[in-house]
């Protein structure tokens, strides 16, 4: 963005879903006393927060953007609510933040698919980020093993779809190389 200056080929749903997954799960965190996941989502927050600002800083049209983070604020700020004020068992607590944290993962694992028919459609992955696609695939199976090892469920199931989603978007950029690649698949063939 910074390069280009420009928000073209970037969406900004998974900046803000990932912003809000991060606190949330740092909410999860404290709760179950687990510094990792503590220390882990601070800093994601932190991050995705600063993307979130470079990318409106960037964006000609912020309105419905500013619309979008406040509503996922809102939403954020109603669960953390309820959570710490209408459920007083540390325990169902626990569970509830749990499922809920889940549902905010599943979503951000499923929020870069929302330009997957036009990538099929285009037959080109250019709006889709090859790195961005590797690191999902490397923290999602990350946090399944850690919840794995921890037995919790809560940490271990939202994780898979994020391993899912990530060996599509492989697989998209197998089946659709982007420009500068087919090129360089043109050069190598000559």
């Amino acid at each position: 963005m910074r390069v280009t200056r420009s928000v073209d080929n970037v969406q900004f749903l998974p900046f803000l879903t990932t912003d809000v997954n991060n606190l949330s799960w740092l909410s999860y965190g404290v709760l179950k006393g687990d510094g990792t996941l503590i220390v882990v989502n601070a800093v994601g927050a932190v991050l995705q927060t600063l993307y979130i600002l470079v990318y409106l800083h960037y964006c000609p049209r912020k309105q419905t953007l500013l619309l979008q983070t406040a509503t996922l604020l809102g939403v954020l700020l109603m669960g953390c609510g309820y959570f710490w004020l209408m459920v007083p068992d540390p325990a169902s607590r626990l569970q509830q933040l749990g499922l809920f944290c889940s549902v905010f993962t599943i979503s951000m694992y499923f929020s870069p698919l929302t330009d997957l028919a036009n990538v099929i459609k285009t037959q080109s992955t250019q709006r889709l980020s090859y790195s961005l696609t590797i690191a999902t695939l490397l923290t999602s199976a990350s946090w399944t093993l850690y919840g794995f090892r921890l037995r919790d469920p809560y940490i271990t199931v939202p994780n898979l779809p994020g391993i899912f989603t990530s060996v599509i978007r492989l697989w998209l950029f197998w089946k659709y190389p982007q420009e500068k690649d087919k090129q360089h698949y043109r050069l190598l063939q000559t």
